[in-house]
């Protein structure tokens, strides 16, 4: 379709379904056409032939109208809208996320009775975000080309990409409520960000996810990792490392993709099963910071759990070194998301994700009931942005512990926690002491080495194993709903 000042395909009017799998396919065919219309447009610019007008497309959107009060099946967690109006959501990558909407869709249809609507949205598409693998669009285009891109093409805008829904801050100007947690471009922002920062496609990511603070438990993952694909009954098809480097089950050396020539800031490694239920570990190194970056990233991938599992300084005489902290609440100096998730909102311990932890526990450890409390404690676990606290006055921040009952003290485990609650992702935590500096047990070289060697594959064995009973459970009980709140999206 031509005007005099914008060239955009040819519209195609609303359609209704009331069968989620051909919804989501009109969903693929109106994404793929709009993408398809820039990147051609693109081509034709960086071969010189820069279009007179300009040129513009609009992601698809799915929308819902409900006008009864009737209720749900109040069991549930999601797949339904709070109370009757009119409702919609921007869709990125709906290939990508196929499985996932065709969930949601079909819990919706079937839970209110109605069909959904897809149409073309009136919210354009960012020329960057026509081209999935990070392609650097403006060093394709002649330098002689006087015209900035951005005068042709639309470009990312920060302002539609904010975080007001899963905050709890949105505010609808248009008379539609949101039916899902992020919207279209906050969603390709983070699968951009994703591949910059983990070096590996966002297709790759699993629903089950590991985080980690140590390269020892990347090198436990990897070892475990190739083992696993070349066991027939466990499920596992294929090891995918930085670089997009894809091990196949059954080979001993990967046959696809290529090692960048340096690691990236956070790097991802993936355990991969046929319906994405496997394992994605990240190394996030050390600090807050990184932690809530990762997670902003990974939840729009929408997983059904992440965990952490790394190292913390034991705040009490009676643990061990190589004891295991299973985290049932969080003090938050970590300070990274104050501006987010006020600190007065409590971050919950899920049974679900509890229950799980503590029976992989059993399971590697051997030790059950009372005798579980040799090797691991069940406490609050304070998470502080600055790495070096024991040289400051002792009095401050230990005064501050004891008041609180914390029984650990790490960098990360309160962000991950309370970016699980805000973006409803189902979290948990359990970490392993590795220093005791309030009674004079410091982490020294020769020792760390020993502790680690001795520690980290049994840890690792019992978050994966966490990661299978969960992975057993059905969805509506593993996305619990202390994780919801009272006007929440339809979409989990």
């Amino acid at each position: 379709m031509e005007s005099r000042s914008i060239r955009t395909p040819e519209a195609i009017p609303p359609r209704s379904f009331t069968d989620a799998t051909q919804a989501v396919e009109h969903l693929i065919y109106l994404f793929d056409r709009a993408t398809e219309f820039l990147r051609e447009s693109f081509k034709a610019a960086s071969q010189g032939k820069m279009p007179a007008n300009r040129v513009r497309a609009f992601y698809p959107e799915l929308r819902f109208e409900v006008s009864s009060h009737s209720r749900v099946d109040t069991r549930l967690s999601y797949g339904f809208v709070a109370r009757p109006g009119k409702y919609k959501t921007t869709i990125t990558r709906p290939d990508l996320f196929k499985q996932y909407l065709e969930h949601q869709i079909d819990l919706l249809i079937k839970n209110h009775g109605l069909e959904v609507v897809i149409a073309e949205s009136d919210q354009t598409i960012p020329l960057h975000f026509a081209f999935y693998e990070g392609t650097h669009v403006e060093g394709a285009i002649p330098s002689k080309e006087e015209r900035p891109l951005r005068d042709v093409f639309d470009v990312p805008d920060l302002a539609v990409m904010d975080d007001a829904i899963s905050n709890g801050t949105y505010r609808a100007k248009d008379g539609f409520e949101p039916l899902a947690p992020f919207t279209a471009p906050r969603v390709d922002y983070s699968l951009h960000r994703l591949q910059h920062y983990t070096a590996t496609a966002p297709s790759y990511f699993q629903n089950f996810v590991l985080f980690t603070n140590y390269q020892f438990y990347i090198d436990g993952f990897a070892q475990m990792a190739k083992e696993l694909i070349n066991d027939p009954n466990s499920g596992y098809i294929a090891y995918v490392e930085p670089g997009n480097v894809i091990t196949y089950a059954g080979d001993k050396e990967p046959s696809e993709g290529v090692a960048p020539p340096r690691l990236p800031q956070m790097p991802a490694y993936h355990l991969l099963r046929e319906d994405n239920s496997g394992i994605t570990m990240v190394n996030i190194g050390v600090g807050p910071s990184n932690a809530k970056t990762i997670t902003d990233h990974i939840a729009v991938l929408r997983p059904h759990a992440w965990l952490m599992l790394g190292h913390c300084a034991g705040l009490r005489s009676s643990q061990q070194l190589g004891d295991y902290v299973l985290a049932h609440g969080y003090v938050r100096e970590d300070k990274v998301l104050d501006a987010d998730l006020p600190t007065w909102v409590p971050i919950p311990p899920l049974a679900e994700v509890q229950v799980a932890l503590e029976n992989a526990v059993e399971q590697t450890t051997g030790y059950s009931g009372y005798d579980l409390k040799r090797v691991m404690r069940t406490g609050t676990v304070a998470s502080i942005d600055n790495r070096n606290w024991e040289l400051r006055d002792h009095r401050e921040p230990v005064q501050r512990f004891s008041q609180s009952r914390a029984i650990a003290l790490d960098m990360e485990s309160a962000t991950i926690a309370a970016n699980g609650f805000r973006f409803r992702v189902p979290y948990g935590t359990l970490l392993c002491v590795s220093d005791k500096p309030l009674h004079g047990e410091l982490k020294l070289p020769g020792m760390a080495t020993d502790f680690y060697r001795k520690q980290v594959d049994q840890h690792l064995e019992i978050g994966v194993k966490t990661m299978e009973i969960l992975r057993e459970m059905p969805l509506e009980r593993l996305h619990s709903r202390k994780l919801r709140s009272f006007m929440e999206t339809a979409f989990q």
